[in-house]
């Protein structure tokens, strides 16, 4: 007879994912709160040169394996090579900081009054939506224009993870995911370095 292991509290954290995603779009200010997704895998990846987050902690990555694996959404095809080569890994890097970047500076201009605040959920970068259901009556401007920037990298980085999870494996996600990308670096210096110094 097979003992039934008992869950782990972070095999769980597939939920928190979904209720971020569903949430954020009612309260923007709730959106802050995937700086969570960008600050912990950098500071384990700093401190502990592990890319345990990744593996273990990565709510999104665990929704992935959900739909992929157990509700078998997934082709589980191989990921293709161009995909999990650098120059793609690293180009989407970059990328993807640009758009950042240029979400902080949206930021900047509200904040400095240069802009007005935009209420348009972005999908892939290109899409906009706006949505006016989404509560900030109580915040600064400026706080609800990081809101929506930031949400919209975060829906639309799911999208791309959900359309590799259907024509690929469940993760594939997390071979170009740029956090992952930034870790790995992170790691592979922190390994370097220690190296040196014995």
């Amino acid at each position: 007879m097979k003992i039934k292991q008992q869950a782990k509290w972070y095999e769980k954290l597939w939920i928190a994912s979904t209720i971020y995603l569903v949430l954020s779009p009612f309260n923007i200010l709730f959106a802050w709160l995937g700086l969570l997704c960008f600050f912990i895998p950098l500071l384990i990846s700093m401190f502990k040169g592990s890319k345990v987050y990744c593996n273990r902690y990565c709510g999104r990555g665990q929704l992935l394996t959900l739909l992929g694996v157990r509700l078998k959404l997934s082709r589980n095809k191989a990921t293709p090579k161009w995909i999990r080569s650098n120059y793609f890994r690293y180009g989407f890097l970059i990328f993807f900081l640009t758009m950042f970047l240029n979400m902080l500076m949206n930021t900047y201009f509200v904040l400095s009054g240069a802009k007005s605040l935009k209420q348009v959920i972005t999908i892939l970068w290109t899409f906009k939506l706006p949505w006016n259901f989404a509560e900030y009556s109580y915040a600064s401007s400026w706080l609800v224009q990081f809101g929506f920037g930031f949400y919209s990298i975060m829906l639309t980085s799911t999208i791309l993870g959900l359309v590799t999870m259907l024509l690929y494996k469940p993760r594939s996600w997390c071979v170009y995911c740029p956090m992952g990308t930034m870790t790995q670096g992170i790691c592979k210096l922190k390994y370097k370095v220690q190296k040196e110094s014995e």
